[in-house]
C-alpha cells in the first residue's frame, strides 16, 4: 500500500492495549485436522507463532534474493517476489486448493545505486534523498548544469491548484536548450511535464510542491503522460518540496545570468516487458456461481516488502490454510497479486482479462493490505469511506452506484467483531488498494488494513494510542518513512508488531468466514 495519509470517518467504543486484544490462543494441535467452520474453531487456529513463521520466511527470501541495488527484496521483477510466488503456491497445493499462477508483462524499473541531486553553484549543498528529494522513475545525467525555471510558477502560491507550470510547450519558450527545468507542481500529471521539458531539450528536470497548505513538504510521483500511460524518462527527474524548490527559483530570479548550477544523476535498469505473477487458489468446495475472492499483493516496493504487505500475505496465508478442511458454501478464490505498489498492476491485469460471465459470478472481495503496524490503527476498507488522499475531507470516491451498500455487508462483521473486543475502527476508502479494482468492475469489497507508522494523525492516536507520525511530504523524524521508500531499507521484519498482526489476522478470519457462508 503507498505512502498516504488516512482519514477518519467512523468509530466506536475505546481503545485497548493490543495485549488485550483477541481470544486467547485456543490449542493448535487439532486446527489442521478439524474443520473450523465456525468463528469459535477458526480464530484461536489464527496464531501468533504460524504467522511469525510466515514472516520469517517472507524475511529469509528477501535476505537470500537481494535487488538490483544490493539489498534484500521482493519487488515485482526480481527473484525475490519470484521466490515469494512459489512459496505461496506450494504450501496452497499442499493445502489442497487448486493453484494456478497467472503471469503478465510490466515494464520493470530499479535504481542500482544511490542517485545524486546536489547545487554546485552559488549555494553548495548536497540535497538527501528520501530526506530533501525522491528521485522519479528515469535515468540520466545532468552534472554540472545550469537551473532555469518553466513558465508557470507562482510564488507565492495562491490557494487551491492555482499553478500549470509546465504543462504546455508555451511555458518553455526561451528555455535554453541543455539546462535543467524547474517545474512547480499542478495543472496536469507529472509525466506531461516532464514530456515538454524534454521536447524543449532539458537535461533533467526538478519538479517542486506547489506551495499551498496541504502542498508543501516534499513529494514524489509518478510518471504518466496525458492519457495515464506510464514514461521512463531519459533525463534525471527530482521530486522536491516547496522550500527548496521555491529557493532555487528564487536564486535564479536574483540572477539569471549566474542562475544555480546544479549536479542531477539517477542510474537505473529498465526492462521492458518484465514477467510479474499472480497467485490464485481456490477451494475444491464451495458453488463456483458465488465467489469470495480474498486477497493481499504480495510484492513490495525497493525492498523487503515486510509491512507492506508481507504481513496481509502472511494474514490471507494463514486464513487458506486453516480454512482447509471447510467446505465453504461459496467458492473461496484466495489471490495473492503483483505489481500492486506500480499501480495495482496484477490486480487490474486479473480483472480486466475475466470474462463478463465470471465477473457476475464474483460476489465479494475481501483485502488484506498492511496488517502489523507496530504504531497501529485499525481500518477497514469501505468504498463509501472517505478517499485517503484528501485527509479531512468527507469525500468519498466515485463508486458504481450499488457498491457502496453492498459492501457494508462484510464491512459491518468487521465492526461487530471489533464491537465486541470494545475496539475503535476507521472507515477506509479502498482508494490506492487492489479492492478498488473490484469495486470499478461493479463488485462489492471490504478488507482490513492498520495504517503506516509514518502516517499517523492526533486523531488517530485518540483512537487507538502510539504516537503521531509525519505524513508523506513531511519526513525527518525517527519514524521515517520506511514503507515505499527507495533509500531507507527499514521495512524489515522489525518493522512488524506480531500482536497487531494477530489481532488483525483473526479480525480479517472472522469476515472471511462469515462471507464463505454468506447466502445473500
Amino acid at each position: 500500500m503507498p505512502q498516504r495519509a488516512l482519514v477518519l470517518s467512523v468509530f466506536v467504543a475505546a481503545a485497548l492495549a493490543v495485549g488485550a486484544v483477541g481470544p486467547v490462543d485456543g490449542d493448535p494441535s487439532s486446527c489442521a485436522t478439524q474443520v473450523n467452520d465456525t468463528p469459535s474453531k477458526l480464530l484461536p487456529c489464527i496464531t501468533e507463532s504460524d504467522l511469525s513463521n510466515h514472516m520469517e520466511n517472507f524475511w529469509a527470501i528477501a535476505q537470500q534474493h537481494p535487488g538490483a541495488d544490493g539489498h534484500p527484496s521482493r519487488n515485482s521483477g526480481e527473484p525475490g517476489y519470484k521466490a515469494s510466488v512459489d512459496y505461496v503456491a506450494s504450501l496452497m497445493t499442499a493445502a489442497g486448493y487448486n493453484v494456478t499462477i497467472q503471469t503478465y508483462t510490466f515494464t520493470y524499473f530499479a535504481f542500482t545505486a544511490p542517485p545524486v541531486f546536489a547545487e554546485v553553484t552559488p549555494n553548495p549543498r548536497k540535497l538527501e534523498p528520501a530526506q530533501d528529494w525522491n528521485p522519479g522513475q528515469s535515468s540520466g545525467a545532468a552534472n554540472g548544469v545550469a537551473l532555469q525555471p518553466a513558465g508557470g510558477i507562482i510564488i507565492p502560491p495562491a490557494p487551491g491548484a492555482s499553478s500549470s507550470s509546465g504543462c504546455t510547450s508555451a511555458d518553455f519558450s526561451g528555455f535554453v536548450v541543455g539546462r535543467i527545468a524547474l517545474i512547480q507542481r499542478g495543472g496536469c500529471n507529472f509525466g506531461v511535464k516532464v514530456i515538454n521539458a524534454q521536447a524543449a531539450g532539458a537535461s533533467g528536470v526538478i519538479i517542486f510542491n506547489q506551495g499551498d497548505p496541504g502542498r508543501s513538504g516534499l513529494i514524489s510521483g509518478g510518471l504518466v503522460d496525458a492519457s495515464g500511460n506510464s514514461i521512463v524518462p531519459t533525463i534525471p527527474v527530482a521530486f522536491t518540496s516547496f522550500d527548496i524548490g521555491s529557493d532555487l527559483y528564487d536564486q535564479y530570479q536574483n540572477a539569471p545570468q549566474a542562475p544555480p548550477v546544479m549536479n542531477l544523476a539517477i542510474q537505473a535498469i529498465v526492462t521492458p516487458n518484465a514477467p510479474d505473477y499472480n497467485v490464485i487458489a481456490e477451494s475444491p468446495g464451495g458453488d463456483p456461481n458465488h465467489v469470495v475472492v480474498v486477497d493481499a499483493h504480495l510484492d513490495a516496493l525497493y525492498g523487503a516488502g515486510m509491512l507492506d504487505n508481507a504481513s496481509g500475505s502472511a494474514t490471507v496465508l494463514e486464513i487458506a490454510q486453516m480454512m482447509q478442511n471447510v467446505t465453504p458454501l461459496n467458492k473461496l478464490r484466495f489471490i495473492w497479486f503483483g505489481g500492486e505498489e506500480l499501480g495495482l498492476l496484477g490486480s487490474s491485469y486479473y480483472v480486466n482479462n475475466l470474462s463478463p460471465d465470471d465477473l457476475n459470478h464474483i460476489a465479494y472481495d475481501l483485502d488484506a493490505d498492511v496488517t502489523a503496524t507496530p504504531n497501529y490503527l485499525i481500518g477497514i476498507l469501505d468504498p463509501g469511506g472517505a478517499d485517503p488522499y484528501e485527509r479531512g475531507t468527507n469525500t468519498a470516491p466515485a463508486q458504481p452506484n450499488a457498491v457502496p451498500e453492498r459492501s457494508t455487508v462484510a464491512r459491518d462483521e468487521a465492526v461487530s467483531y471489533l464491537n465486541s473486543l470494545g475496539l475503535n475502527h476507521v472507515f477506509i476508502s479502498p482508494t490506492g488498494t487492489d479492492a478498488y479494482n473490484f469495486n470499478m468492475k461493479g463488485i462489492p469489497a471490504s478488507g482490513v488494513l492498520t495504517g503506516q507508522d509514518c502516517c499517523k494523525s492526533q486523531d488517530e492516536v485518540n483512537l487507538f494510542g502510539g504516537s503521531v507520525g509525519n505524513f508523506e511530504g513531511n519526513l525527518g523524524t525517527s519514524d521515517g518513512g520506511c514503507v515505499d521508500n527507495p533509500f531507507r531499507w527499514c521495512d524489515n521484519l522489525s518493522n512488524n508488531d506480531p500482536k497487531v498482526l494477530t489481532f488483525m489476522s483473526r479480525t480479517f478470519a472472522d469476515m472471511v468466514l462469515k462471507m464463505a457462508f454468506d447466502s445473500g
